[in-house]
């Protein structure tokens, strides 16, 4: 497969090197200071807080060439626009691996509707200079998938050919039939949390803070209760229906876990906010505009 890798952040950076030593032809593409490094070092990787750094040398570009078989999109929200045009001229499928609560309709109109997939990325870590400290594999981080699907909700063979491939690398993806809803179910979820998370400094922070907890449960309660449909997956449904105590309580467990304190959830950089505030815009956007 030639593969496109558009973003070279912590998921972007790990897909690309699981997809290049899979034997794919690859390339990554950066900007700025992280091509600078890149074109030096590779992509570098460590588990954990592990003193051994493994380099992977993916090809980085800075600009997209002209045809791929398949262009995978890392970026934040409010990069999506500026993504969008420099892919408007360039031939492939495009999926759109990120926080996504719009729908696909505004990424169709500019690069073409029938070349759109969206879907989610599970990996996790943080940036450590310039390397990647991924998140230690488990029993749990094993068995959750990447979803990714059709806007329709078809099971198409070009999906069915990208999941194959994506599991053939090692990188557990299913086809999710629902995914603008599973994405915008996830944004309802997400954009209370960080937004608790970045006003109390932390996940452990906020944990120690239940009336901040009670707010962000109330927030999330309300997103999901605007939503046109029901929530994707459907454990989400237990926000809305099971006591606020009990929620609480296992939302302040989670928060103190090593998935909370080593996730995104702990940066507390412009472009997270930028994401956070995109975000909500588009989950108070109307059904009829997205």
């Amino acid at each position: 497969m030639k593969l496109l890798v558009y973003g070279a952040g912590v998921c972007g950076s790990l897909f690309a090197a699981r997809m290049y030593e899979a034997g794919h032809d690859v390339s990554l593409l950066a900007r700025g200071g992280r091509l600078t490094a890149l074109r030096r070092h590779g992509v570098q990787l460590a588990e954990g807080d592990n003193a051994a750094v493994r380099r992977v040398p993916v090809p980085v570009i800075e600009h997209p060439g002209c045809e791929y078989d398949l262009i995978t999109v890392f970026v934040r929200t409010h990069q999506v626009d500026a993504v969008l045009e420099s892919l408007a001229g360039v031939q492939g499928d495009v999926l759109f691996l990120l926080n996504w609560a719009a729908g696909p309709e505004s990424l169709g109109t500019v690069i073409g509707h029938e070349r759109v997939l969206l879907g989610f990325p599970i990996t996790g870590g943080a940036m450590d200079g310039d390397v990647i400290r991924y998140r230690k594999s488990s029993f749990l981080t094993r068995r959750v998938a990447m979803p990714i699907g059709e806007p329709d909700g078809r099971t198409s063979p070009r999906l069915e050919r990208i999941v194959r491939t994506f599991r053939t690398a090692g990188i557990n993806a299913k086809a999710e039939p629902q995914m603008a809803t599973w994405l915008r179910t996830h944004a309802a979820f997400e954009v209370p949390l960080g937004q608790a998370v970045q006003a109390a400094g932390g996940p452990e922070a906020l944990a120690e803070e239940p009336d901040a907890v009670r707010g962000m449960l109330h927030l999330m309660r309300q997103n999901l209760a605007a939503m046109e449909t029901p929530p994707v997956p459907r454990a989400f449904a237990a926000l809305r229906a099971l006591p606020q105590g009990l929620l609480v309580a296992g939302l302040r467990r989670f928060l103190k876990s090593p998935t909370a304190v080593h996730s995104g959830l702990n940066d507390p950089s412009p472009a997270m906010a930028a994401e956070l505030e995109h975000l909500t815009e588009q989950l108070r956007a109307p059904a009829r505009a997205r």
